[in-house]
Formats: C-alpha cells, structure tokens, sequence
C-alpha cells in the first residue's frame, strides 16, 4: 500500500471507550536454549604509527564498543560480551505512562488486540532497574526477536503462543520468576502491576543456564544514512480507527511521540518523568492476520503481522523520510532493507524505534 503524504499537520483523532483484555494465562516455563555464536559487536581496534628521528611508536586505540541496537557508542566499561534483554511493556492508555522505555537501545511496537499495540523494550549494552507494566508475549514477538539471540520477560502467554516462542528459540521468562515484582495497585488493575529489571532478567537467565551471547551481529546496517527524500517533521500511524493515531513531532535533534494530541510520557522509579523519544522511526509494513491455536489445542486466536517474505519499509530520521523495502526469508533471518532506488539502506546511529505496522493500515508524514 502507497503511503500517503499529510497536506496539513492537522489530523482528526477519535479515542474510543473499548479495553484490552486480561493477562493470557501462564504455562511452564520454557528453558529451550540457542546455539552459542562467537561474533562480538564492538568495533574492531586501531593503530596509529608516529615516528620520530630515532624510533617507532606505535600506539594501539580501542574505540568504545557500539550498540548492536541503534549503532551508539557505549559508555566507557559497558559490557557487550552478554545477550540482549527483552521487556514486553504494556501500551493500554490505563498503563500510561510506562517505566523503562526512555532507558531503552531500541523499542519494537506491534499490535495485540482490539487495536492496542504493546512494546519490546531492547537492552544489550545498557541496563533498565526499573521496566514495566509487563504484559504478555504475542506470536508477532519472536520472530523479531530470534535473529538477536534475545531473553524475553513476559508476563505470560496462552499455552500455544508459548511453544510458538519456544520452537522459535527464544528463551522466555514469566512473571512467576524472581526477576519480577508487583507495585501498589493505586487506581491500577492487577494485570498492570507487574515491573522488573534487566539485572533481575540476566540473574534468572544465569541461574536456568540460557545462552549468554551476544548478538550475532546488528540487527540493521548503523552508518552513514540514507538520504531522505521527503521531509517528515510529523509522522502519522494510524494504527486503528477505533483509537488516536501515533504521532511523531521531530523537534530539531529528536522525535517525540504523541497518542493522538496528547505526549505519551514515561515515568522512572524515582518519580522522574518525560516524554517519549526517538531519534529515528523504522516502518515494517506486513500482512496482518489472526494467528490462532492447533485444533488440538485450546486458546483463542489473537491479531499477528507476518514479517518474513517483504514489505514496504520506511525509515525516518532528522526531520526526513526514505522509501524503501524489506525482505526476509525466515525469521530467524536478520532483515534486508534496501531503498527505493535499490541500494542497501542504511540507518543513522540513534534510539531506535521499530513499529511492525499492518499494511492495510495508512501512514503519513510531512
């Protein structure tokens, strides 16, 4: 589907009453492990030759380590010899604002139910102490989630979404594990109560022996971007009728995210609290489908967009866009993106945010 281009920044926004429902009820934990890779994601070192009337010196300089993620330099002693950590955050409007994603490499988003969308917050080189609300695990998550080699806190999931995240190799922890806690209830309902940590994900993961590799490699090509060929200083998902559009105000040196007219905040452990963020957007349009149990099994069926095969791809950054594709043959493949004119596309270092958007829905920036 051609995406459209906004001719104002005006857009009508209609919230509707309706919620998601309840957390999926929670099967045996999964200890399924991966293979272990030998690649490292730092950037290989250095040297610089001086030399003087009388002798050679030769000085060897280890750049800082780079994010797999968002391509980043990590701050001096962060470890990247370890696996990635995946969150799954609630997004219902009553689990606003969240904890945990302004700490975030890189944050997937995709739908669930009734419209809702949830996000993965992303940790490899960084850590979060404080990440929630925890929701449950969708048949969507593990094919992003594979080709990094990941460890997924979830809350839940139906029986059958679980063996769908097993048999993809993804290690998962519920929320029975030691890496989670519950927060006072307040005005909250339970199922929004759930928090944790990355240390408490890694401790857990350590103890039930999963893999503790590093990422095979970065997950997209972190250089020199594309250039873009639009402006897009407003980007619009409309992700469902029935609820506001996302939308995406670049302000000179980020993007901040937006439910309609409103900011999407994030609040910290201590209290602290701020806007949404991200320093660039990548769309992957694909086919949404009701992804259902075995006939064997029970369960219901739940909305899932298909990211193998290819779609269209839209990367924005600096106030930009870039038209382009993406393609993969499985999902436990690494994702090829590849622009408009038929060059690779390239990705500037920054906070990454990867929306999985269905392809029958619009999109629009200006």
């Amino acid at each position: 589907m051609t995406p459209r281009r906004l001719t104002s920044l005006a857009l009508a926004l209609v919230l509707a009453a309706s919620a998601c429902g309840g957390d999926d009820a929670e099967a045996a934990t999964s200890t399924s492990t991966r293979p272990a890779t030998t690649a490292t994601t730092a950037a290989p070192s250095t040297t610089t030759t001086t030399t003087t009337s009388s002798s050679t010196t030769t000085t060897t300089v280890v750049p800082a380590p780079m994010s797999a993620l968002n391509g980043l330099p990590l701050e001096a002693g962060a470890e990247v010899d370890r696996r990635v950590v995946a969150v799954k955050i609630d997004n219902h409007p009553d689990a606003r604002p969240q904890s945990g994603l302004q700490d975030a490499e890189a944050v997937i988003e995709a739908v669930v139910e009734g419209g809702i969308t949830r996000f993965i917050a992303l940790f490899h080189g960084t850590d979060s102490d404080y990440l929630g609300p925890i929701r449950s695990g969708r048949p969507t998550d593990p094919g992003m989630l594979a080709p990094l080699g990941a460890t997924f806190q979830i809350s839940g999931a139906q029986g059958w979404i679980q063996s769908l995240i097993d048999q993809a190799g993804v290690p998962f922890i519920t929320e029975s594990a030691d890496s989670t806690f519950r927060i006072p209830r307040g005005n909250r309902a339970y199922e929004r109560t759930l928090y944790g940590s990355t240390d408490g994900v890694r401790q857990v993961a350590d103890i039930r022996q999963f893999p503790d590799d590093p990422p095979p490699s970065s997950w997209f090509s972190f250089g020199e971007p594309s250039p873009a060929t639009s402006p897009a200083a407003e980007v619009v998902l409309s992700w469902d009728p029935d609820w506001p559009a996302v939308v995406w105000r670049w302000d000179g040196q980020e993007y901040l995210r937006f439910n309609g007219a409103d900011p999407h905040g994030w609040v910290d452990g201590a209290g602290n609290t701020g806007q949404v963020a991200a320093d660039t957007l990548l769309v992957l349009r694909g086919d949404q489908y009701a992804a259902c149990p075995p006939d064997t099994g029970g369960g219901s069926c739940v909305p899932a967009t298909d990211t193998t095969g290819g779609g269209e791809a839209l990367l924005f950054h600096g106030g930009g866009a870039v038209e382009g594709t993406w393609a993969r043959e499985s999902i436990t493949d690494l994702f090829i993106l590849t622009t408009a004119d038929g060059v690779p596309m390239t990705l500037p270092s920054g906070r990454l945010w990867v929306s999985v958007f269905p392809d029958d829905r619009p999109t629009a920036w200006a």
